[in-house]
């Protein structure tokens, strides 16, 4: 049963138009019709229909009808902003209904129960009256208006302007004259109320608690009654129980430990009641953040415009002038309808379900009265708005009616629904057997909004939404089934920023088919089916599946041996068993000082740069630049840059090779260094290593050392949470830029040392440098004449990340003094 607001139901319209409504009234003053629609009211429009499928969840459960969870200002709460009214979160409802609170509500939870429909239509709440009676009566009422009542009396003068009082007795005042008969009472039809049900982000708002997102289940925010302390802690869990229409909350501070709850019987809707807080009747004010994530929009509130549902009472028709559609005899206006429904694939049966029915009404566009098809929009089975189609697809609507979506009784204790563009799209889902179908009453936009979500009260596009938002706010998966073409995606774009990303999937309708009315012509029910069931998720930033990379995948399984992807070679044969540089990986490498770690990898890199063509950006802090470059030209060439000491009896490179050498270097190497006495940071150093990349077309980065650079730290940090957020911001640019970075840090003063190779927990600062790196290199020189020669140097590697690539392992080098070069040992 569905009433108007001449409180009708759905099944009168039909009676009406079939000419056979009761004709009997009970003590209350309805008719037999009314009774029964005051009956399915009481147990809910969502009739079970063994025939018809939900989307989602089997048995599709509708919402929660328990007793609401007021318990009154005695309730105990302990702090925070929602003061004392707020109720007990550790006491049952149906114990708080045994104690005195609010009754159980039949049917949907969060709207209020119906009372009869009265006898007297002029009764408050009661039936709306016909405009043109109202009209009538108050033009009566008008001719017989009583004169307006006298003006008070002007007030006193000033004690300083009075006059002296007379020496003579005054004489008596005049007798008053009869007081005027009061004015008939105004018949005035009181405001429409607003009927858009309370949501639980309503409540909550009142109480400071601002949620990304409504669903049932636990959320973490921070407490607006503590704020988290200093830290700001996200120490407020909220709980949202499985209705959607109420929760308990906790903060989990131990110098705050606030608790509460709170349900949305527990506000009174502003207009039903008396006046709000600015003494005004019929007015709303909603407000909060409608979805999640970077989509999410925060307003202060929403206000109704004057004439949109509460501020003006709509016109809309009598149920005599609607003619059903569905089965059985028709006017000839509804069976022009019927065959056009069933041309289109949609059976009677369905149509009449929906309400559907037809109208002799006014277009604007045709400039006339035309024969239009009428889709009824319901809410807790009252007509908020009526929608039109003409026979020359043009359509409006109800002028000053509320914007609600087309089937949302259909919806009601839904978790998973589907939202269309039409209401012809509605009915071919309902054809298909999916049931748990809303429509948008306005169509799609032109293009998707720029920049961020207006304030909801600027929303006016999309204010359908956030007047629906006390049932779309339980939902947890939503299906947009929107048209193809390109107004469709923007309206599934804008529709997905404001109910949040995270809980929406897109459909693709199959090829030449627009939207699921075409679907159901074309390919039939099952394609209709198939394709609501095969929806994708919305993409989200930095959310991926593995057959996103599907590509990537794919190459990695056919990679050659030589591929990068498993690695290049070192040029030293006992290292690469152990240790292949692979791009887009971190390499820490340590040592104790005059081990030789800062000449190993710079010998590294000439290998790389002459086998495999790679480029290098170096940030060396203790290398002069005259100093590196005769290291790395040495290197290159084998020769010594000077004669002497160092390079023994071998001359020294001639001055052609130099030049050489020195071409060489500058097109293999870029260096990035500081141009004033200020130390570089971390972030300088890779936004120049970014850049790099763009301009050099970099492989390969050297950091040496970690002690040289500026380590100025947020105050509160410790040092371990500071290197931890450098090395993830090194090793996220090395894996966008498919760039291997090798970092180099000393370690920390090793007290009694013996000459042991230190370990990578050694190295100053946290322990974050082993923990987070993809290689980790410790090299060793050895000291010990008894053990050796004094120019064999370990690499150790203690750790590889990638098993295609390397493995542990202590293999050993050679360090030629002569030429700065290593060789494998003979």
């Amino acid at each position: 049963g569905v009433r108007g607001p001449w409180r009708v139901a759905r099944g009168e319209i039909a009676a009406a138009t079939r000419g056979f409504n009761g004709d009997g009234a009970d003590g209350g003053g309805r008719t037999g019709d009314q009774r029964g629609a005051s009956d399915a009211r009481g147990a809910g429009r969502r009739d079970v229909d063994p025939q018809v499928q939900w989307f989602g969840a089997a048995d599709a459960p509708t919402r929660g009808a328990g007793p609401a969870a007021n318990l009154g200002p005695g309730a105990p709460n302990r702090g925070g902003p929602g003061g004392t009214g707020a109720p007990n979160p550790f006491l049952r409802r149906d114990q708080n209904a045994e104690r005195g609170g609010a009754d159980a509500t039949p049917g949907r939870a969060g709207a209020n129960p119906r009372s009869p429909v009265p006898s007297n239509p002029n009764e408050q709440g009661g039936a709306q009256v016909n405009p043109a009676v109202q009209q009538r009566r108050q033009r009566a009422q008008g001719a017989n208006a009583a004169t307006p009542r006298r003006p008070p009396p002007p007030p006193p003068p000033p004690p300083g302007m009075r006059s002296p009082p007379p020496t003579h007795p005054p004489a008596p005042p005049p007798a008053p004259p009869p007081p005027p008969p009061d004015p008939p009472p105004q018949t005035r039809a009181p405001p429409t109320p607003d009927r858009s049900p309370i949501a639980l982000r309503d409540v909550l708002l009142e109480k400071g608690i601002v949620l990304t997102s409504y669903t049932p289940g636990q959320h973490r925010i921070v407490c607006p009654s503590c704020g988290g302390g200093s830290t700001a802690e996200r120490s407020l869990a909220v709980h949202v129980d499985d209705d959607g229409a109420s929760c308990q909350w906790m903060c989990h501070r131990a110098t705050c430990e606030w608790t509460g709850g709170a349900s949305t019987s527990d506000a009174a809707r502003p207009g039903r009641n008396g006046p709000d807080a600015n003494g005004e009747r019929g007015g709303t004010r909603s407000s909060a953040v409608f979805g999640s994530g970077s989509g999410a929009s925060v307003g202060t509130g929403m206000s109704r415009r004057r004439g949109s549902g509460a501020g003006g009472a709509p016109k809309l028709p009598s149920p005599e002038s609607l003619e059903r559609v569905g089965p059985g005899a028709l006017t000839d206006n509804a069976k022009e309808w019927a065959d056009w429904l069933t041309s289109r694939g949609i059976s009677l049966e369905v149509a009449e379900r929906n309400g559907v029915a037809a109208q002799r009404v006014f277009s604007p566009a045709a400039g006339e009265h035309v024969n239009a098809l009428v889709f009824p929009y319901f809410r807790d089975g009252e007509l908020v708005n009526i929608k039109y189609r003409g026979s020359d697809k043009s359509f409006w609507q109800i002028k000053g009616a509320e914007k609600i979506m087309f089937g949302l009784d259909d919806i009601a204790g839904a978790r998973e629904i589907v939202i269309v563009e039409g209401e012809m799209d509605k009915l071919a889902l309902e054809q298909a057997g999916i049931k748990n179908v809303v429509s948008v009453p306005d169509g799609a936009p032109g293009k998707v909004r720029d920049g961020d979500l207006p304030a909801p009260e600027e929303d006016r596009k999309f204010e359908y939404l956030w007047n629906c938002r006390a049932a779309l706010d339980p939902v947890s998966r939503i299906v947009i089934a929107v048209d193809s073409d390109g107004p469709g995606q923007a309206l599934a774009e804008e529709l997905a920023r404001r109910l949040g990303k995270e809980r929406c999937y897109r459909v693709t309708w199959p090829e030449g088919c627009k939207d699921a009315n075409d679907v159901l012509q074309k390919e039939g029910d099952a394609a209709v089916r198939g394709s609501i069931d095969n929806a994708e998720g919305f993409p989200l930033r930095g959310l991926f599946r593995f057959s996103d990379f599907q590509d990537d995948i794919s190459n990695y399984f056919g990679v050659s041996e030589a591929s990068e992807m498993k690695g290049v070679s070192t040029g030293w044969r006992s290292i690469d068993g152990h240790y292949r540089p692979v791009p887009g990986e971190l390499t820490v490498v340590t040592g104790v000082p005059n081990s030789g770690k800062s000449e190993w990898v710079d010998a590294l890199m000439c290998n790389l740069a002459v086998q495999h063509g790679w480029t290098f950006a170096l940030c060396s802090l203790e290398n002069k630049v005259h100093e590196h470059a005769r290291k790395l030209v040495e290197k290159y060439t084998g020769e010594p840059w000077f004669e002497g000491k160092y390079g023994g009896k071998k001359a020294r490179m001639r001055p052609e090779t130099m030049r050489a050498g020195l071409h060489w270097l500058d097109n293999q190497f870029v260096l990035i260094r500081h141009e004033d006495d200020e130390l570089p940071s971390v972030d300088w150093i890779i936004g120049l290593a970014r850049a790099a990349v763009m301009r050099h077309g970099i492989r390969g980065l050297l950091i040496d050392p970690y002690n040289e650079l500026d380590h100025k730290r947020p105050q509160g940090q410790t040092e371990t949470e500071y290197v931890s957020q450098m090395l993830t911001r090194i090793k996220r640019f090395a894996q966008h830029y498919d760039v291997h970075v090798w970092f180099v840090a000393h370690p920390r003063q090793l007290h009694n040392w013996r000459g042991e190779a230190p370990g990578l927990y050694d190295i100053s600062g946290s322990a974050h440098f082993i923990n987070k790196c993809d290689n980790g290199i410790v090299v060793h020189r050895n000291r010990d004449e008894k053990l050796g020669s004094l120019r064999e140097v370990t690499i150790h590697v203690a750790k590889v990340r990638n098993k295609v690539a390397g493995a542990i392992g202590d293999p050993k080098l050679e360090y030629n003094l002569t030429n700065g070069r290593y060789e494998d040992l003979k």
